[in-house]
Formats: structure tokens, C-alpha cells, sequence
């Protein structure tokens, strides 16, 4: 801290006009670094094991079974209009008694809405569909449409 003291020979010294700025760096140095370590102790979060994202292809096997969702809600099983929920729901029960169970790939159009895939996932989780998945294309780098 700068501080300004006569002599004792009793000559008067003038007064220190300007401010020393360096214990307020140093101040400010020591609350920086304070700062810094103890940010990360504060926040904390749920320990969870998250999981582990990767870009595997898809395996098409035949008895894999492709359940297709267009921008207005219709479902196509395996490449044909499923007509009403009643026949979606007898399908995916013929389905859930074969042994070994199938899996089902759901694929949604980009465009249409959640609803329409939520319907159709709840249904095979009703029906008994052990295996269900989702059939997306990857991230080439371009822009969205």
C-alpha cells in the first residue's frame, strides 16, 4: 500500500497526487483466482451415466420390420398403408408373438409432427414390441432445409 511520510528533517514533501493502483491488481488477482477455483466446486450436478452416442448402420435383416410415418400421420407397414389404428394394432400383436421378436424401425418424416410418432411408438409399446428403433440419416455437414 503506498502511503506518503515526511521525513523527520521537518522539509515538508509535497503530496502524493496520483493513485497506486497495485494493491487493487492485486486485490482483484487474488478474487480472479479465487473466483476460478472455486466455481467449479459450487456447481454441481446429478451424477449420471450418460449414454454413449454412436453412428452404427443400420443391420437390415428380414425379419426386421419397417413401420414408416408421413408428414400427414399415415403409417405404412412395411411399405403399405396401414388403413385404421385397429389394423396397426393387430399387425404389431402378430408381430410381438413371433418368436424371436422382430425389431421395429420407425421411421418419421422430417416435417411432420411428434404426435403422429409418439401414437405409433406408444402402440408397439402397447402391443408388446420389445426392440423398436429410429431410422435417421446423418449429419452430412449441410445446411437444413
Amino acid at each position: 500500500m503506498g502511503m506518503n511520510i515526511q521525513a523527520g528533517d521537518g522539509e515538508d514533501h509535497p503530496v502524493m497526487s496520483a493513485i497506486n493502483t497495485t494493491p487493487l491488481v492485486d486485490v482483484m488477482l487474488v478474487l480472479l483466482i479465487i473466483f476460478l477455483i472455486t466455481v467449479p466446486v459450487i456447481t454441481k450436478t446429478v451424477n449420471l451415466d450418460l449414454p454413449k452416442a454412436t453412428n452404427i448402420a443400420t443391420q437390415t435383416k428380414p425379419e426386421n420390420i419397417t413401420v414408416a410415418i408421413d408428414r400427414q400421420g399415415k403409417v405404412y407397414w412395411k411399405d403399405s398403408l396401414v388403413p385404421d389404428n385397429q389394423v396397426l394394432a393387430e399387425l404389431i400383436r402378430s408381430a410381438a408373438t413371433t418368436v424371436p421378436q422382430p425389431e421395429v424401425h420407425v421411421r418419421g418424416d422430417r416435417a411432420g409432427r411428434y404426435e403422429h410418432v409418439g401414437r405409433v411408438i406408444l402402440a408397439l409399446q402397447k402391443g408388446g414390441i420389445q426392440k423398436i428403433g429410429f431410422i435417421s440419416e446423418p449429419d452430412r455437414g449441410s445446411a437444413r432445409n
